[in-house]
């Protein structure tokens, strides 16, 4: 992907509770994804607080957790590399449904930064270290801080001109 058509987005975070949920699977590129949703939020404002799973299947229980506990949003970020059995399936249907029926269930954004890979290479080429062509963990961060903000709009807490 090229980033094209990116939307420029309102990512103020100032008074946002925001958590990040990551799963601790292909550590490398795991990192890079918290380096870039960190780098976003604390740009923004926002409170970060941080959790750590085993893996993405664990992504959607925590971040509920997290949105229950308080939390504004949250920005889950897993890595999923699929191997030669349907476990690569089953992990990230599992993982992206989760993710949904947790943002409906609570009403409250969830910034999707789970990267469903073929190999490590694509992982490293979206995970934000310099020699990257993406920065995946940076646009769940701002994804989930946008959708705060018009949520936030939506409910009369903040200026009511919603961009369209």
């Amino acid at each position: 992907m090229s980033g094209e058509g990116q939307p420029t987005l309102d990512t103020d975070g100032t008074g946002l509770k925001v958590t990040i949920v990551s799963g601790l699977w292909h550590h490398r590129i795991a990192e890079g994804l918290l380096a870039g949703a960190r780098r976003v939020l604390e740009a923004s404002g926002a409170t970060i607080t941080e959790v750590q799973v085993p893996g993405s299947f664990e992504l959607p229980v925590a971040s509920k957790a997290a949105l229950e506990a308080g939390a504004d949003a949250v920005v889950a970020l897993g890595v999923i590399v699929r191997g030669g059995t349907p476990h690569f399936e089953y992990v990230s249907a599992a993982a992206t449904d989760g993710l949904t029926r947790v943002a409906l269930d609570t009403g409250k954004p969830v910034g999707f930064g789970v990267l469903t890979l073929e190999d490590e290479q694509q992982g490293l080429d979206r995970a934000g270290f310099p020699e990257s062509k993406e920065d995946k963990g940076a646009e769940a961060a701002e994804a989930a801080l946008a959708t705060a903000i018009v949520l936030r709009r939506i409910a009369g807490h903040a200026p009511t001109s919603i961009p369209a």
